[in-house]
């Protein structure tokens, strides 16, 4: 039986452009190639879904050169129509998702309140942890929103507060 080369339907190279968004930065090569299609929420199964997007990442560590190029494939929906944005919006607005996510709140537990140091091994003692992280950045975000703090950065408010200075706070 012969061999077809025919290519794979679902192979990154039949399903993604051959274009893409190229960036370097923090020491590797990033090349990104964006695929969208068009749903219905009935299709899918999602309600307020209409479309499906997928990202191929691929990147290469220009410290490494000799390792291959690391691939990933991330997957998101969205409530957008197809003809709202064009791909540059949506790969905009896929990566400032995860920028203010990584350089809002990541820095803000990991920095100021030393998430990743902590070795708290069991499932609830990190649940309360977590949830008590969320309270100390809630607070700081009101009491900002409100103009009741003079301070500009979490860290520094987050070093000033005592049980009593945060108490009266909560009981607002």
């Amino acid at each position: 039986m012969a061999s077809s080369t025919k290519p794979n339907a679902c192979s990154p190279s039949r399903v993604f452009p051959p274009q893409g968004q190229w960036e370097k930065g923090h020491g590797r090569l990033e090349h990104r190639r964006l695929a969208r299609v068009a749903v219905t929420p009935e299709e899918i199964g999602l309600c307020g879904c209409w479309q499906v997007i997928a990202v191929e990442r691929e990147s290469l560590d220009l410290t490494k050169p000799a390792e291959p190029a690391a691939r990933e494939l991330g997957c998101y929906t969205s409530s957008l129509a197809l003809d709202q944005f064009d791909d540059n919006a949506i790969m905009d607005a896929i990566r400032g998702h995860w920028s203010g996510s990584e350089n809002g709140t990541h820095y803000r537990r990991d920095v100021s309140l030393g998430e990743d140091a902590c070795r708290t091994t069991e499932r609830q003692g990190a649940a309360v942890l977590a949830t008590l992280r969320n309270l100390a950045i809630g607070i700081y975000e009101l009491e900002r929103e409100a103009k009741r703090t003079t301070v500009d950065t979490f860290k520094s408010w987050f070093q000033q507060q005592t049980f009593s200075t945060v108490w009266p706070i909560l009981q607002r």
